[in-house]
Formats: structure tokens, C-alpha cells, sequence
């Protein structure tokens, strides 16, 4: 499966983006995610680990545990696949709203 569709697919579950969502705050342990969300730790785990094989987040020991971040890098290719739909789009829209502050 080529890297969108890991990452779509990755994304398409609700629980997985409200891990996205707690972790866009700072790295978090599974035990502090699970406590944040209606969600088993064994439950976390795996989302954790799809999130991770989609490249969308990276873990660090610390001690006897994991802290799970955001990872910047594997976010940076899903930027550029939706700019390829959004970009041209966005720029008219820019350029529209400049000439609206114009007037």
C-alpha cells in the first residue's frame, strides 16, 4: 500500500485521531492516552502501532515505558500529497481575498 493510503487508512478510524489530537499537545505514554479516551491500554497499543507503521507517530524509551510523539518527518509527505489537490485551490482563494481587502 503506497504511503497515502497507510495514512488515510491510519487516519480513517476516530480513536486514532483523537490520539493524533492528544498528541499534538506533547508526547504522552500508552497509559496516559488511555486514560484520556474511553479506550483500553491493550486497545491503544495497536492504534498506537497502525499510527506508527503509517510513519504518523514515533515512540522513545523512557524508562520502563514508551512516550509516544507526533513524528513531524512523517507528516511532511502528507502535507505535499494534499497541497498536490489543495495548493491551487488555496492560492485563488488567497489571491480573491486580497483583492476583496483591496476594495
Amino acid at each position: 500500500m503506497a504511503y497515502e493510503g497507510r495514512v488515510l487508512v491510519a487516519l480513517a478510524d476516530p480513536t486514532r485521531r483523537a490520539i493524533i489530537e492528544k498528541l499534538a499537545t506533547g508526547g504522552c505514554s500508552v497509559a496516559e492516552i488511555a486514560r484520556s479516551l474511553p479506550v483500553s491500554q491493550p486497545a491503544i497499543s495497536q492504534h498506537l502501532k497502525v499510527l506508527k507503521q503509517a510513519g504518523l507517530v514515533r515512540d522513545t524509551p523512557s524508562g520502563a515505558r514508551r512516550i509516544y510523539s507526533i513524528d513531524r518527518d512523517g507528516l511532511g509527505p502528507l502535507r505535499q500529497w494534499l497541497d498536490r489537490f489543495w495548493g491551487d485551490q488555496l492560492a485563488a482563494f488567497k489571491a480573491l481575498a486580497d483583492l476583496d481587502g483591496a476594495i
